[in-house]
């Protein structure tokens, strides 16, 4: 197939490209560049069937596709409030455009959700019912609801072009690529253990989140897009939860750093707790991520060993 990869040079992106570049697909990566890294995709350049576009999806683009994993929009809050209208806009135009070129070639699209779409949740652990506790006018809010209005651009274009959709909600995932100043609570304590530095924990550190490795998310998105008969939306992530104070305290261990924690003000609208329920996933997907956190970490840690 010819698949269209947009965000290709991200965290997520750059590892998907490398898996369908080499089950032999075209790959298009589409990229701005604002969050991405051409370090992430230098290594496929050698691949004839792996081609790289600079281009931002809030302007419409015409190519000839045959599946469409839309993963373009900044994903850490220090990225997507930097410029907060860029970032809606990514999520309403660029996803608009997106599903227009799938209308026009026929292609199946899937788009990356997340679960900032059930803000802070009232629910626990978050199923696809759940329809979310979010503030529409805080600052993460034009990443949070953009995604919302991503995921109702999809279900109109279904139900009114009978575009062929797939809508995935992506939890907190982690592993190499990841970038070093993207504010993501991975690769902050990573590399502040690896640096000595003190580690930030925001707030006591008490609430949580459940964490996949990149490998199993991949697998989960690849999965999800080759299923028929199922648009979802449906969860992907890891349920075992832990509080982030531990998270904390695994990294300084795991790194053997002399760096303390480093207590600081919760930031605005920080959800409290944060774990999906996967049942959807493990009945229609058959998926479930099987990479442990410790050892998910250690690979982790050891790629920010070889880039700081």
């Amino acid at each position: 197939m010819r698949i269209l990869v947009t965000g290709g040079a991200g965290f997520l992106g750059s590892h998907l490209c490398e898996v369908l570049v080499k089950a032999d697909h075209e790959v298009l990566c589409l990229d701005n560049f604002f969050t991405g890294s051409k370090r992430n995709i230098y290594h496929l350049l050698d691949f004839k069937n792996f081609e790289i576009l600079r281009h931002d999806i809030i302007n419409p683009i015409d190519v000839e596709v045959d599946q469409i994993f839309n993963l373009a929009c900044p994903a850490s809050p220090i990225f997507y409030q930097f410029n907060p209208v860029r970032t809606i806009q990514a999520n309403v135009l660029g996803v608009t455009n997106m599903l227009e070129l799938a209308k026009r070639t026929k292609a199946r699209i899937l788009q990356a959700s997340t679960s900032e779409v059930y803000g802070d949740p009232q629910i626990h652990p978050q199923r696809e019912d759940y329809w979310g506790y979010v503030n529409p006018i805080g600052v993460r809010s034009c990443y949070d609801e953009g995604k919302r209005v991503a995921e109702s651009l999809m279900m109109d274009y279904y139900r009114q072009n009978k575009v062929d959709i797939k809508i995935v909600r992506i939890f907190n995932t982690y592993g190499p690529r990841m970038a070093v100043n993207d504010g993501r609570v991975v690769s902050n304590f990573i590399v502040q253990a690896l640096k000595g530095e003190d580690i930030t924990v925001y707030g006591n550190g008490d609430q949580t989140r459940s964490f996949c490795y990149i490998s199993d998310m991949i697998l989960g998105l690849i999965s999800m897009m080759n299923l028929e008969d199922f648009i979802g939306p449906v969860n992907l992530g890891n349920p075992s939860e832990f509080t982030i104070l531990r998270l904390a305290e695994k990294v300084i261990k795991l790194t053997k750093s002399k760096s303390r924690i480093n207590f600081k003000s919760l930031p605005s609208d920080d959800p409290s707790r944060r774990q999906p329920d996967i049942t959807l996933a493990k009945s229609r997907l058959a998926w479930v991520p099987r990479i442990e956190i410790d050892e998910g970490l250690e690979r982790t840690i050891e790629y920010f060993k070889r880039i700081i």
